[in-house]
């Protein structure tokens, strides 16, 4: 774990969240930093994200994260 400096968050995109973007990344983030900072970092609207897992736990826009993390966003499920 980093103490003395940005938090490393691994974020993983799926399905249409991906497009255009990327599978897995790495990126720095400040200490207090939550999942709503990383999914407006990658412009991602909180209407097109429909799951998010912090470390394969459900969380949300307002989970603060840690340092060492790894975020999966999914995109919002519809159909009938």
């Amino acid at each position: 774990m980093n103490r003395d400096g940005p938090m490393r968050i691994t974020v993983r995109l799926f399905l249409s969240v991906r497009v255009g973007r990327f599978h897995t990344k790495t990126f720095d983030y400040p200490a207090g930093s939550t999942v709503a900072q990383v999914a407006g970092d990658l412009s991602l609207p909180a209407g097109e994200v429909g799951l998010i897992l912090v470390n394969d736990r459900q969380a949300d826009f307002e989970h603060q994260l840690a340092d060492g993390d790894t975020v999966a966003l999914f995109p919002v499920v519809g159909g009938g």
